[in-house]
């Protein structure tokens, strides 16, 4: 199935303007099946718009057909089928036997282009690492993003609307090998080829504005580490053993680490606070205004509870979990750069990771445990 669907992902259609329905990121070969199965629009219509033969739309529609048995390809369908007002055929001039008049409809709201690019950078990233998962139910409107751990309890690593999941899977970047009542998409080779695209991309705008910044500062500015995609620096630590053979860090304190990122992955704080770091560090002391967080509620949320909780830490422990579990920075880089002594950082990390879950634990017990 991720093969079919990256073969359609070849043939896009130009982005829609602002007053479209459409988005940009919707493959020409999906509208063109829903323009034939939707919207009438006959076979050879859509061949003599778009200047090919008309069996070449035939075979595209029937490899969009086969994607529906999956469910969230068949939900985005839908739900671009009810569109399909506005997802007309440009320069289309079919003969008079073969006319449909199109209906106008309301769109469902779908993700634009760029909200699933930074939605689906942040995705990608974590299923690429060993044993993740994307587990979306049937009737529900979040997926979850899981990893196997050392001891076989899962993990959770993030929460993907179930919009993101089925553009992702429209684009064939993930694929279940099977379906059920909870559904466990994979990445596939076609998402990972997107997101290095999407990763070179953000690289590259970031180290120009670092760049800028640190010509003017002439200060350093920490840029993320290409660690390996198949796992972050605290799962390399996790499967650390001490002296007498337990392991160095527990599945709660994974845990917590992991709810951080998350958080701060979900407030998008990445670029700003690598942008100026001290000044973020200054915040966490009190010595400055936090930054305002994004229009979005649940970026205002997430970027509130990552400040709560570097503040609970204080100084030291925050600045090397947020070097380590959101900037995923490998501890020997981390211990230089804080100018601490060789094998030091995964004492103070792990200090780090007990108080951050104490904190959450104490958010807990006032607010109860966050569901989703």
């Amino acid at each position: 199935m991720g093969q079919t669907a990256r073969e359609i992902e070849h043939i896009e259609h130009a982005t829609q303007s602002g007053d479209g329905t459409v988005p940009g990121w919707v493959p020409r070969s999906v509208q063109n099946y829903l323009d034939h199965t939707e919207m009438g629009i006959p076979i050879r219509a859509l061949a003599r718009a778009q200047g090919c033969h008309a069996s070449t739309i035939l075979r595209q529609i029937r490899r969009v057909e086969t994607l529906r048995d999956d469910p969230l390809v068949d939900g985005v369908l839908k739900t671009l089928g009810g569109a399909e007002g506005a997802m007309h055929v440009p320069n289309a001039q079919p003969s008079k036997e073969d006319t449909v008049a199109p209906t106008n409809t309301v769109a469902p709201a779908l993700p634009d282009t760029a909200a699933l690019s930074v939605n689906a950078l942040r995705v990608l990233r974590r299923l690429c690492e060993t044993g993740a998962v994307l587990a979306v139910a049937a009737d529900m409107e979040k997926g979850v993003i899981v990893r196997d751990g050392q001891t076989g309890q899962n993990t959770r690593t993030g929460v993907v609307d179930r919009a993101i999941a089925e553009a992702m899977a429209l684009k064939g970047w993930i694929a279940a090998p099977a379906n059920g009542r909870v559904t466990r998409y994979q990445i596939t080779a076609a998402g990972r080829s997107a997101l290095a695209d999407m990763m070179a991309r953000d690289e590259n705008a970031q180290v120009i504005g670092a760049e800028a910044v640190d010509a003017e500062n002439m200060r350093e500015i920490p840029r993320r580490i290409r660690y390996s995609l198949a796992e972050s620096p605290l799962a390399a630590l996790a499967r650390r053993r001490d002296r007498s053979g337990a392991r160095f860090l527990q599945d709660d304190l994974v845990h917590a680490g992991e709810r951080l990122r998350e958080d701060f992955e979900l407030a998008q704080m990445e670029a700003d606070v690598a942008g100026n770091w001290e000044g973020f560090l200054a915040t966490l002391r009190g010595e400055a205004r936090p930054p305002q967080a994004g229009s979005g509620f649940t970026m205002r949320q997430a970027h509130a509870r990552v400040i709560a909780a570097l503040q609970d830490l204080g100084p030291g422990l925050s600045d090397v979990t947020l070097r380590c579990c959101c900037f995923l920075e490998g501890l020997e880089t981390a211990e230089k750069k804080l100018g601490w002594s060789a094998r030091s950082g995964k004492i103070v990390l792990r200090i780090a990771l007990m108080q951050l879950r104490r904190h959450y634990a104490k958010e807990a017990n006032l607010g109860g445990a966050m569901i989703g």
